[in-house]
Protein backbone atom coordinates (compact mmCIF):
# COMPACT_ATOMS: atom_id res chain seq x y z
CA UNK A 1 0.00 0.00 0.00
CA UNK A 2 0.17 3.79 -0.22
CA UNK A 3 1.10 4.14 3.51
CA UNK A 4 4.12 3.55 6.47
CA UNK A 5 3.39 1.13 8.86
CA UNK A 6 3.28 1.53 12.48
CA UNK A 7 2.91 -1.49 14.91
CA UNK A 8 -0.61 -0.14 16.45
CA UNK A 9 -3.45 1.34 15.13
CA UNK A 10 -2.69 1.84 11.39
CA UNK A 11 -3.00 1.54 8.15
CA UNK A 12 -2.14 -2.82 7.25
CA UNK A 13 0.31 -2.12 4.35
CA UNK A 14 0.84 -6.36 4.77
CA UNK A 15 -2.71 -7.08 2.67
CA UNK A 16 -1.73 -7.17 -1.03
CA UNK A 17 -5.32 -7.05 -2.18
CA UNK A 18 -5.73 -3.13 -2.74
CA UNK A 19 -8.76 -3.77 -4.70
CA UNK A 20 -10.66 -4.61 -1.27
CA UNK A 21 -9.73 -1.11 -0.58
CA UNK A 22 -11.20 0.26 -3.19
CA UNK A 23 -14.43 -1.61 -2.68
CA UNK A 24 -17.71 -0.18 -1.09
CA UNK A 25 -19.54 -1.71 0.99
CA UNK A 26 -23.93 -0.96 1.38
CA UNK A 27 -25.57 1.78 -0.46
CA UNK A 28 -24.27 5.45 -1.07
CA UNK A 29 -26.46 7.45 -0.40
CA UNK A 30 -26.87 5.60 3.72
CA UNK A 31 -23.11 7.14 4.52
CA UNK A 32 -24.58 10.50 4.80
CA UNK A 33 -27.79 9.59 6.78
CA UNK A 34 -26.02 8.58 9.96
CA UNK A 35 -27.35 9.21 13.20
CA UNK A 36 -25.69 10.10 16.58
CA UNK A 37 -25.37 8.60 19.88
CA UNK A 38 -24.94 10.52 22.41
CA UNK A 39 -21.78 8.73 23.58
CA UNK A 40 -19.05 7.01 21.19
CA UNK A 41 -16.66 4.90 21.58
CA UNK A 42 -13.38 6.75 20.13
CA UNK A 43 -10.76 4.60 18.09
CA UNK A 44 -7.84 7.15 18.56
CA UNK A 45 -5.53 6.07 14.81
CA UNK A 46 -1.47 6.09 14.83
CA UNK A 47 -0.20 8.05 11.25
CA UNK A 48 -3.53 6.79 9.36
CA UNK A 49 -6.35 9.14 8.72
CA UNK A 50 -9.78 7.79 7.59
CA UNK A 51 -12.23 9.22 4.93
CA UNK A 52 -15.81 8.94 4.24
CA UNK A 53 -16.41 6.25 1.86
CA UNK A 54 -13.32 4.79 2.35
CA UNK A 55 -12.78 0.73 3.54
CA UNK A 56 -9.31 0.69 4.96
CA UNK A 57 -7.56 -2.58 7.25
CA UNK A 58 -6.73 -1.30 10.45
CA UNK A 59 -3.97 -3.42 12.57
CA UNK A 60 -4.91 -3.05 16.27
CA UNK A 61 -2.16 -3.21 19.09
CA UNK A 62 -3.32 -1.31 22.27
CA UNK A 63 -5.42 -3.32 24.92
CA UNK A 64 -7.81 -0.72 24.90
CA UNK A 65 -8.68 -0.60 21.23
CA UNK A 66 -8.87 -4.20 21.17
CA UNK A 67 -11.60 -3.92 23.94
CA UNK A 68 -13.20 -1.69 21.67
CA UNK A 69 -13.15 -3.52 18.61
CA UNK A 70 -14.75 -6.15 20.42
CA UNK A 71 -17.40 -4.35 22.41
CA UNK A 72 -18.55 -2.62 19.29
CA UNK A 73 -17.84 -5.44 17.07
CA UNK A 74 -20.15 -7.94 19.06
CA UNK A 75 -22.97 -4.86 19.73
CA UNK A 76 -23.13 -4.21 15.98
CA UNK A 77 -22.32 -0.40 16.84
CA UNK A 78 -20.52 2.26 15.39
CA UNK A 79 -17.48 4.33 16.12
CA UNK A 80 -15.61 7.37 16.45
CA UNK A 81 -12.19 7.39 14.62
CA UNK A 82 -9.96 9.99 15.02
CA UNK A 83 -5.95 10.41 14.01
CA UNK A 84 -3.50 11.49 16.72
CA UNK A 85 -1.92 14.46 16.41
CA UNK A 86 1.78 12.71 17.63
CA UNK A 87 2.00 8.96 16.69
CA UNK A 88 4.30 7.90 19.73
CA UNK A 89 1.30 9.11 22.38
CA UNK A 90 0.72 6.19 24.14
CA UNK A 91 -2.87 7.09 25.81
CA UNK A 92 -4.03 9.86 23.80
CA UNK A 93 -6.44 12.47 25.46
CA UNK A 94 -8.76 14.88 23.86
CA UNK A 95 -6.08 17.17 23.21
CA UNK A 96 -4.20 14.61 21.53
CA UNK A 97 -6.11 14.26 18.81
CA UNK A 98 -7.32 16.00 15.59
CA UNK A 99 -10.84 17.60 16.05
CA UNK A 100 -12.34 15.92 12.60
CA UNK A 101 -12.55 12.58 12.06
CA UNK A 102 -15.09 10.24 10.54
CA UNK A 103 -18.02 7.76 12.29
CA UNK A 104 -16.73 4.27 10.82
CA UNK A 105 -18.37 0.96 11.11
CA UNK A 106 -16.76 -2.11 11.79
CA UNK A 107 -16.89 -4.42 9.08
CA UNK A 108 -15.00 -7.68 9.85
CA UNK A 109 -12.27 -8.74 12.60
CA UNK A 110 -9.71 -11.13 11.93
CA UNK A 111 -7.16 -12.74 14.14
CA UNK A 112 -4.11 -12.44 12.21
CA UNK A 113 -1.52 -15.56 12.56
CA UNK A 114 1.35 -13.44 13.80
CA UNK A 115 -1.18 -12.93 16.71
CA UNK A 116 -2.41 -9.39 15.92
CA UNK A 117 -6.14 -8.00 14.83
CA UNK A 118 -6.96 -6.44 12.06
CA UNK A 119 -10.33 -5.13 11.94
CA UNK A 120 -11.27 -3.82 8.43
CA UNK A 121 -13.21 -0.32 8.67
CA UNK A 122 -15.22 1.60 6.77
CA UNK A 123 -16.01 5.65 7.14
CA UNK A 124 -19.47 7.06 6.65
CA UNK A 125 -19.13 10.57 7.40
CA UNK A 126 -17.36 13.78 9.17
CA UNK A 127 -17.89 14.34 12.81
CA UNK A 128 -16.25 16.29 14.90
CA UNK A 129 -14.39 15.75 18.75
CA UNK A 130 -16.33 17.43 21.41
CA UNK A 131 -14.89 15.96 24.80
CA UNK A 132 -13.89 12.78 25.82
CA UNK A 133 -15.98 11.48 28.91
CA UNK A 134 -14.42 8.21 29.87
CA UNK A 135 -11.24 6.75 28.94
CA UNK A 136 -11.67 3.26 30.78
CA UNK A 137 -12.21 0.68 29.43
CA UNK A 138 -11.26 2.35 26.12
CA UNK A 139 -11.83 6.36 25.06
CA UNK A 140 -15.73 7.48 24.76
CA UNK A 141 -16.68 10.95 24.02
CA UNK A 142 -18.79 12.98 22.62
CA UNK A 143 -19.03 13.90 19.00
CA UNK A 144 -21.18 16.21 16.12
CA UNK A 145 -21.76 15.87 12.83
CA UNK A 146 -19.76 18.07 10.23
CA UNK A 147 -21.58 17.30 7.14
CA UNK A 148 -19.79 18.37 3.87
CA UNK A 149 -21.35 19.75 1.22
CA UNK A 150 -21.58 17.33 -1.63
CA UNK A 151 -20.79 17.81 -5.12
CA UNK A 152 -23.93 18.80 -7.60
CA UNK A 153 -25.35 15.73 -9.76
CA UNK A 154 -23.33 15.67 -12.94
CA UNK A 155 -21.08 18.44 -12.17
CA UNK A 156 -18.58 18.67 -15.74
CA UNK A 157 -16.27 21.01 -13.30
CA UNK A 158 -15.93 18.14 -10.63
CA UNK A 159 -15.65 15.77 -12.85
CA UNK A 160 -12.57 17.54 -14.55
CA UNK A 161 -10.98 18.03 -11.15
CA UNK A 162 -11.81 14.17 -10.38
CA UNK A 163 -10.28 12.90 -14.11
CA UNK A 164 -7.35 15.51 -13.14
CA UNK A 165 -6.47 13.51 -10.17
CA UNK A 166 -7.27 10.34 -11.54
CA UNK A 167 -4.19 11.27 -13.93
CA UNK A 168 -2.26 12.80 -11.45
CA UNK A 169 -2.65 9.94 -8.92
CA UNK A 170 -1.75 6.84 -11.37
CA UNK A 171 1.63 9.28 -12.73
CA UNK A 172 2.71 9.42 -9.17
CA UNK A 173 2.03 5.81 -8.57
CA UNK A 174 4.86 5.43 -11.33
CA UNK A 175 7.08 7.89 -10.21
CA UNK A 176 6.91 6.69 -6.37
CA UNK A 177 9.46 4.54 -4.44
CA UNK A 178 7.11 2.65 -2.28
CA UNK A 179 3.92 2.09 -4.64
CA UNK A 180 2.43 -0.97 -5.26
CA UNK A 181 2.46 -2.57 -9.09
CA UNK A 182 -1.73 -2.95 -8.17
CA UNK A 183 -1.85 0.61 -7.35
CA UNK A 184 -2.71 2.33 -11.00
CA UNK A 185 -5.21 -0.74 -11.62
CA UNK A 186 -7.28 0.14 -8.65
CA UNK A 187 -7.17 3.64 -9.19
CA UNK A 188 -8.99 2.88 -12.84
CA UNK A 189 -11.01 1.27 -11.55
CA UNK A 190 -13.16 3.54 -9.72
CA UNK A 191 -15.36 5.02 -11.05
CA UNK A 192 -17.35 6.97 -8.75
CA UNK A 193 -15.39 10.45 -8.56
CA UNK A 194 -16.31 11.02 -4.47
CA UNK A 195 -15.31 7.61 -3.50
CA UNK A 196 -11.85 7.97 -5.57
CA UNK A 197 -11.02 11.30 -4.51
CA UNK A 198 -11.30 10.43 -0.37
CA UNK A 199 -9.77 6.98 -1.28
CA UNK A 200 -6.75 8.81 -3.11
CA UNK A 201 -6.79 11.31 0.00
CA UNK A 202 -6.16 8.10 2.32
CA UNK A 203 -3.77 6.22 0.97
CA UNK A 204 -1.38 8.19 -1.17
CA UNK A 205 1.52 8.95 1.53
CA UNK A 206 1.19 12.26 2.07
CA UNK A 207 1.74 14.04 5.27
CA UNK A 208 -0.89 13.63 7.75
CA UNK A 209 -1.36 17.06 8.61
CA UNK A 210 -1.84 16.85 4.97
CA UNK A 211 -4.32 14.49 5.46
CA UNK A 212 -6.14 15.74 8.00
CA UNK A 213 -6.52 19.24 6.48
CA UNK A 214 -7.77 17.63 3.36
CA UNK A 215 -10.38 16.28 5.95
CA UNK A 216 -11.88 19.30 7.04
CA UNK A 217 -12.43 21.18 3.45
CA UNK A 218 -16.28 22.22 4.12
CA UNK A 219 -17.37 20.82 0.40
CA UNK A 220 -15.74 17.82 -2.06
CA UNK A 221 -14.97 20.44 -4.81
CA UNK A 222 -12.77 22.02 -2.65
CA UNK A 223 -11.24 18.60 -1.24
CA UNK A 224 -10.64 17.52 -4.84
CA UNK A 225 -8.70 21.17 -5.90
CA UNK A 226 -6.77 20.60 -2.70
CA UNK A 227 -5.72 16.92 -3.35
CA UNK A 228 -4.82 18.15 -7.06
CA UNK A 229 -2.36 20.79 -5.74
CA UNK A 230 -0.81 18.64 -3.23
CA UNK A 231 -0.58 15.25 -6.17
CA UNK A 232 1.25 18.39 -8.50
CA UNK A 233 3.83 19.30 -5.69
CA UNK A 234 4.59 15.51 -5.22
CA UNK A 235 4.74 14.89 -8.66
CA UNK A 236 7.30 17.78 -9.17
CA UNK A 237 9.67 16.19 -6.24
CA UNK A 238 9.30 13.10 -7.44
CA UNK A 239 10.36 14.16 -10.84
CA UNK A 240 12.96 16.42 -9.28
CA UNK A 241 14.50 13.70 -7.57
CA UNK A 242 14.72 11.43 -9.78
CA UNK A 243 16.25 13.83 -12.05
CA UNK A 244 19.20 14.82 -9.50
CA UNK A 245 19.26 11.12 -9.44
CA UNK A 246 19.93 9.92 -13.05
CA UNK A 247 22.93 12.77 -13.62
CA UNK A 248 24.38 11.85 -10.28
CA UNK A 249 24.37 8.67 -11.95
CA UNK A 250 25.71 9.65 -15.15
CA UNK A 251 28.55 11.33 -13.58
CA UNK A 252 29.21 8.53 -11.67
CA UNK A 253 29.37 6.17 -14.68
CA UNK A 254 31.72 8.87 -16.53
CA UNK A 255 33.95 8.63 -13.82
CA UNK A 256 34.08 4.77 -13.86
CA UNK A 257 34.13 4.71 -17.46
CA UNK A 258 37.65 6.81 -17.37
CA UNK A 259 39.00 5.24 -14.43
CA UNK A 260 38.72 2.15 -15.96
CA UNK A 261 40.29 3.40 -18.88
CA UNK A 262 43.06 4.36 -17.40
CA UNK A 263 43.74 1.23 -15.79
CA UNK A 264 43.18 -0.54 -19.11
CA UNK A 265 45.84 1.65 -20.64
CA UNK A 266 48.44 1.64 -17.71
CA UNK A 267 47.98 -2.81 -17.80
CA UNK A 268 48.73 -2.17 -21.38
CA UNK A 269 51.66 0.21 -20.81
CA UNK A 270 53.21 -2.28 -18.73
CA UNK A 271 53.32 -5.09 -20.85
CA UNK A 272 55.05 -3.09 -23.32
CA UNK A 273 57.93 -1.90 -20.81
CA UNK A 274 55.95 0.61 -19.38
CA UNK A 275 54.96 4.36 -19.69
CA UNK A 276 56.41 6.88 -21.57
CA UNK A 277 55.79 8.84 -18.20
CA UNK A 278 57.46 5.95 -16.36
CA UNK A 279 60.64 6.17 -18.55
CA UNK A 280 61.36 9.99 -18.06
CA UNK A 281 60.87 9.64 -14.49
CA UNK A 282 63.87 6.56 -13.98
CA UNK A 283 65.47 8.82 -16.36
CA UNK A 284 65.41 11.81 -14.50
CA UNK A 285 66.37 9.65 -10.91
CA UNK A 286 69.20 7.85 -12.99
CA UNK A 287 71.06 11.42 -13.80
CA UNK A 288 69.94 12.75 -10.69
CA UNK A 289 72.08 10.08 -8.96
CA UNK A 290 75.25 10.98 -10.51
CA UNK A 291 75.04 14.70 -9.16
CA UNK A 292 76.81 15.83 -6.76
CA UNK A 293 74.23 17.53 -5.47
CA UNK A 294 73.86 19.30 -1.64
CA UNK A 295 71.21 17.79 0.33
CA UNK A 296 68.89 20.89 -0.18
CA UNK A 297 69.29 20.77 -3.60
CA UNK A 298 68.97 16.66 -3.71
CA UNK A 299 65.90 17.51 -1.43
CA UNK A 300 64.54 19.79 -3.75
CA UNK A 301 65.25 18.12 -6.83
CA UNK A 302 63.14 14.67 -5.12
CA UNK A 303 60.15 16.92 -4.23
CA UNK A 304 59.65 17.85 -7.82
CA UNK A 305 59.78 14.62 -9.48
CA UNK A 306 57.37 13.35 -7.29
CA UNK A 307 55.27 16.03 -8.12
CA UNK A 308 56.12 14.73 -11.99
CA UNK A 309 54.88 11.55 -10.60
CA UNK A 310 51.67 13.15 -10.11
CA UNK A 311 50.57 14.67 -12.67
CA UNK A 312 48.78 13.40 -15.51
CA UNK A 313 51.32 12.73 -18.54
CA UNK A 314 48.18 14.40 -21.04
CA UNK A 315 48.58 17.94 -18.80
CA UNK A 316 50.21 20.71 -20.50
CA UNK A 317 51.89 21.24 -16.92
CA UNK A 318 53.73 17.35 -17.16
CA UNK A 319 55.88 19.10 -20.19
CA UNK A 320 56.63 22.06 -18.37
CA UNK A 321 57.25 20.20 -15.32
CA UNK A 322 59.65 17.82 -17.34
CA UNK A 323 61.30 20.95 -19.00
CA UNK A 324 62.36 22.23 -15.83
CA UNK A 325 63.44 19.21 -14.37
CA UNK A 326 66.04 18.45 -17.47
CA UNK A 327 67.01 22.03 -16.82
CA UNK A 328 68.08 21.40 -13.68
CA UNK A 329 69.86 18.62 -14.09
CA UNK A 330 71.90 20.38 -16.96
CA UNK A 331 73.58 22.99 -14.01
CA UNK A 332 77.24 22.97 -13.30
CA UNK A 333 77.75 19.75 -10.88
CA UNK A 334 77.30 20.87 -7.21
CA UNK A 335 75.58 24.25 -8.45
CA UNK A 336 71.82 24.01 -9.03
CA UNK A 337 70.05 26.41 -11.82
CA UNK A 338 68.46 29.84 -10.34
CA UNK A 339 65.38 28.32 -10.83
CA UNK A 340 66.10 25.39 -9.04
CA UNK A 341 67.30 26.75 -5.98
CA UNK A 342 64.34 29.26 -5.92
CA UNK A 343 61.84 26.16 -5.88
Amino acid sequence: MFGKKRSEETFDESNPAFSMIADFDGNESGLFDSTLDDVLPVLPLRNMVLFPTVVMPVTVGRKSSLKLVQSASADGKQIAVFCQKDPDVENPGLNDLYSVGVLAKIIRVFDMPDQTTTVVLQGLQRIKLKSIINNQPYLIGSAELFPEVLPPTRSKEFKAIVDSCKDAAIKYTKLSDNAQPDAAFALKNISNGLFLINFICANLPFDIKDKARLLREGTCSSRALSLLSLLNREIQLAELKMSIQRRTHEDIDKQQKEYFLQQELKNIQDELGGSVQDQDIEEMRLKAGQKKWTDDVRKTFDKELLKLERTNSQSPDYNVQLSYLGESQGAHPGTPGRDEAAR
